[in-house]
């Protein structure tokens, strides 16, 4: 997808009819020589461990911002858990309480980041 001169234009022509293919996926100019490994590589179906079934090329970015079993942190605690499990642990979590050390008072984990604005 470049500007050819109209001056190689037929010459670029028949070089891409011969050498390249629009795969009937995506639609990507790919050379005729590696259709094959870009349809294995890119179009196979396969399945994520979340059991949803997908083409090989999306699994990655499906796995770092979609999957519900991809890996999380708790905000309050730092444990690592699965994303799915995530809102439940931390509604759980940030409804702990810690003594504070400058006033005493018992502050749920949750309200620690703004206790300092009101404490004393």
């Amino acid at each position: 997808k470049k500007d050819i001169p109209a001056v190689n234009f037929i010459i670029h022509e028949i070089h891409c009819s011969r050498n390249i293919e629009v795969c009937r996926y995506c639609s990507e100019s790919v050379p005729k020589a590696e259709m094959k490994k870009h349809i294995e590589s890119e179009h196979v179906q396969v399945i994520c461990k979340c059991r949803m079934k997908m083409e090989n090329g999306l699994l990655k970015d499906h796995e770092a911002s979609a999957c519900p079993l991809r890996p999380a942190l708790c905000q309050y605690c730092d444990i690592p858990l699965t994303f799915n499990k995530l809102q439940d642990h931390e509604v759980y979590c940030g409804a702990r309480t810690e003594t504070c050390g400058a006033c005493g008072r018992n502050v749920l984990v949750k309200e620690l980041k703004e206790h300092p604005r009101v404490c004393g």
